[in-house]
């Protein structure tokens, strides 16, 4: 009985049953689009967003007599990748034809490498966090970090799925064939039981993070320039492991956690009916969380490897490769601890700033002198709004952490308040001039003259007389309503806290 067949009349299985009478092993293989000008083997466009097959040349299509030519940056950026990876980096490798039969690669095979990896043996720990609020730290071993060229992208159209399977014809578009690929192949990672998805999550969002930093690759999942093979098998406990499948693709942090929880759900009600796992490629589903069958899965001598004869060995010099050393930034776990505690923020926090990719530049304010406190404030709150509704990174918005100094210093001595500044940023992006320029211009000084605040809380008063009767009667929060006016009054150049004051004795002396 095969699991395709067994699935039919299955009972579902649960995750946390699942793990009752079974271990998960997973594996990860990650693709990483390299953020190089150009091509692996060619002098073509590697950008992103071009009309299709605007960025070919007979290289990448693979015309006649066409010869490749390796990208020097595409090596080293490897090189750097292995080492922010603890790798051994090889001193001599070679590049190797993997043969296969597909429309996504002109020449019907693609460069790669098997047995002779530029990096190998590996490892990144990973921090996963516990529901008890605590963490746990798990070693992920890598088995190698290899290079290769990306495929083109195949668009079936028509039929219900987006897949080949029921399209009425498809369409294919060579721009990213060719475009620098490195792949991380994990080596087994057994033992974390219940942990698994999550460690899978982990793993694969600190990777993203030390390719950013590393600045390799923009590693944007939604446009497929970071990209996860999920491989997950099950056991009995003393047993042998059983069989993997691969979920191919899976473009989202949530997704790679969703996958593995789905297929040991899957696999172990397969196991319980009595049938047999295949060893195969499957499709994650975003709409339903999870996986179908793809196609068998095949093995090495599949793909008929043997040593690419038109390109030369790699072989880095040790010296250069030390030097290479030198450019490695602090893992990104370390650093984000490191900056937690000496901001006295909670992981929760930090996770935030992680998550709204802000994270760079509130250590690069903090680093030019503004306060942790207020470069958070703004960068994650604020700016970030401001940010996305330009439709423009945040490290492109056009505000400096000088500028967020000086409004925290206008702010300070009451010329501002949190309102007005949100509208002096707004200037500042739209490039109306620094902060004093576009203060003065827009007219947002605080109003700080009692005699004008004064006449405003008394029209509000006239306009709501309850209000103070309900003051005298003990009832203070009634005054926010009067705030609330003069704020709208002053276009809300008011200091409210100034205003509630003046409200509470105005109402007495009354």
């Amino acid at each position: 009985m095969t699991d395709s067949t067994a699935a039919k009349g299955l009972t579902k299985v649960s995750f946390d049953e699942a793990l009752t009478r079974y271990d998960p092993v997973i594996g990860l293989e990650v693709h990483v689009e390299l953020g190089t000008n150009s091509k692996m083997f060619c002098s073509c466009s590697a950008s992103f967003g071009a009309d299709p097959n605007t960025h070919v040349c007979p290289v990448c299509l693979a015309l006649p007599g066409a010869m490749p030519v390796i990208n020097e940056v595409a090596v080293e950026s490897i090189i750097r990748m292995g080492l922010a990876l603890h790798c051994s980096i090889a001193t001599w490798c070679r590049m190797a034809r993997k043969n296969y039969f597909y429309p996504d690669m002109p020449k019907n095979f693609q460069i790669s490498q098997y047995d002779e990896p530029i990096c190998v043996d590996g490892w990144l720990d990973v921090v996963v966090p516990l529901d008890d609020g605590g963490s746990e730290t798990v070693r992920v071993e890598i088995e190698r970090v290899h290079l290769e060229e990306d495929t083109g992208k195949l668009t079936h159209a028509g039929g219900a799925t987006g897949r080949i399977h029921g399209a009425d014809y498809s369409l294919v578009d060579y721009n990213r064939a060719g475009i620098p690929l490195v792949e991380i192949v994990t080596k087994p990672v057994t033992g974390t039981r219940a942990l698994a998805p999550a460690v899978a999550k982990a793993y694969v969002a600190e990777l993203r993070d030390i390719m950013r930093d590393l600045g390799v690759s923009d590693v944007k999942m939604e446009e497929g320039s970071l990209r996860c093979d999920a491989n997950v098998s099950l056991h009995r406990s003393g047993e042998p492991w059983g069989t993997r499948t691969e979920t191919k693709n899976v473009n989202s942090l949530r997704s790679v956690e969703r996958a593995v929880r789905s297929e040991v759900e899957r696999q172990a009600a397969v196991l319980d009916g009595g049938g047999v796992i295949r060893q195969e490629t499957r499709h994650f589903h975003e709409d339903t969380g999870t996986t179908t069958s793809g196609r068998s899965k095949e093995e090495a001598e599949d793909y008929r490897y043997f040593p690419e004869p038109d390109l030369v060995p790699i072989a880095p010099d040790p010296a250069w490769v030390e030097e290479l050393r030198g450019t490695i930034p602090e893992q990104p776990s370390l650093r984000r601890a490191r900056l937690a505690d000496t901001w006295q923020i909670s992981p929760l926090e930090m996770e935030s700033l992680v998550n709204a990719g802000v994270l760079g530049i509130v250590e690069s304010a903090v680093n030019d002198g503004v306060t942790p406190d207020a470069a958070r404030k703004w960068w994650a709150g604020e700016l970030l709004r401001q940010a996305n509704e330009r439709g423009v990174a945040p490290a492109d918005l056009a505000v400096t952490s000088a500028d967020i100094a000086r409004v925290e210093q206008l702010i300070s001595d009451g010329s501002l308040n949190d309102q007005l500044a949100r509208q002096v940023f707004d200037g500042v992006a739209n490039g109306e001039g620094g902060v004093d320029a576009v203060v003065e211009a827009r007219g947002l000084g605080v109003v700080s003259d009692d005699g004008a605040l004064i006449s405003a809380i008394d029209d509000a008063l006239a306009a709501q007389p309850d209000v103070a009767q309900k003051i005298r009667g003990g009832k203070v929060a009634a005054a926010g309503a009067i705030v609330g006016a003069v704020m709208k009054a002053t276009g809300g150049r008011a200091d409210a806290g100034k205003v509630r004051e003046l409200i509470l004795a105005r109402v007495v002396e009354q």
